[in-house]
């Protein structure tokens, strides 16, 4: 990655963050609007967000992740700097929730790329609710390589939603011996 889209990353999420600071309503509910449509469908959306787009990025799939993230940004705007969209989804799962939680990230982890915008919503929405944060910098990121036949964006979230669990030895050793 040049250092070049690196600043444009910052400087395109750092602006929906600002959006969100200064409490720009006008501008979130335009924002929030194109999730009604397909990303980069809407055209309201064009002058908040085409001018952050590279021209080297126009008309490619990168530049679909761009008008989702805006969208998905305006309607949850919780940023968080700590985590994934994994760890972010293991965070909103509980006891009671852990099961339903778990299919909907699975669902999510399988999507391909052309259904991911309708999953990411639902997601989202489920985040919204349980007030979790999500990193915006990191999900943006993570879009943009959603397709990679390695597929490591999905594997790093499943890593992070159902993770290492050290083993208890003392809990174990007492288990044994009863």
């Amino acid at each position: 990655m040049t250092t070049i889209s690196k600043s444009f990353e910052n400087r395109f999420i750092n602006y929906l963050l600002e959006l969100s600071q200064g409490q720009q309503r006008g501008e979130l509910a335009v924002l929030r609007r194109g999730l009604s449509q397909p990303p980069a469908n809407d055209v309201a959306m064009y002058p908040y967000v085409a001018r952050f787009i590279p021209e080297k990025l126009r008309g490619s799939s990168t530049e679909k992740v761009y008008y989702l993230i805006a969208a998905l940004f305006a309607y949850h705007p919780l940023n968080t700097l700590q985590g994934n969209f994994g760890a972010h989804m293991h965070a909103a799962a509980n006891e009671a929730n852990q099961e339903s939680t778990e299919r909907r990230f699975v669902v999510l982890l399988n999507a391909h790329v052309d259904d991911l915008p309708d999953y990411l919503r639902q997601a989202v929405s489920y985040l919204k609710s349980k007030e979790i944060a999500v990193n915006w910098e990191a999900l943006f990121n993570d879009l943009k390589q959603w397709s990679h036949p390695n597929r490591y964006i999905q594997r790093r979230w499943a890593n992070s939603f159902w993770g290492y669990a050290p083993v208890d030895s003392e809990n174990i050793n007492q288990t044994v011996n009863q």
